[in-house]
């Protein structure tokens, strides 16, 4: 196949700036956790306060089992924080840059 460049200054600039493969891989996989509606669920509950898992799950109507998976996968993508106060977890966003993307997005929607 024949590589046709129509503006080779635009095309050289943007690939010049472009992000690094392992970038734009990481970044896909914070974006795959936002695509599904428990943990949009989770991210809107947690952006209104501070929760434990039982708390998470009776507003989602999910199990406990169900959310604690889930926060495990948003743990572990640094996207939710956790503190523990006697044997009650407590989760909240990890900083306000979900609460951002959170905000981005509806905001999107809302122009629709």
């Amino acid at each position: 196949m024949e590589d046709i460049i129509i503006n080779k200054d635009v095309v050289d600039k943007v690939s010049k700036n472009m992000i690094s493969d392992e970038k734009i891989f990481e970044l896909a996989d914070v974006f795959k956790l936002f695509g599904d509606t428990t943990r949009m669920k989770i991210f809107c509950a947690l952006k209104e306060s501070e929760l434990c898992v039982y708390d998470i799950a009776y507003i989602t109507k999910c199990t406990q089992s169900a959310i604690s998976h889930q926060l495990k996968l948003l743990k572990d993508s640094n996207l939710i924080k956790s503190r523990k106060e006697g044997k009650v977890v407590y989760y909240s966003l990890d900083d306000d840059h979900v609460e951002k993307i959170l905000e981005k997005g509806l905001e999107h929607i809302e122009e629709i």
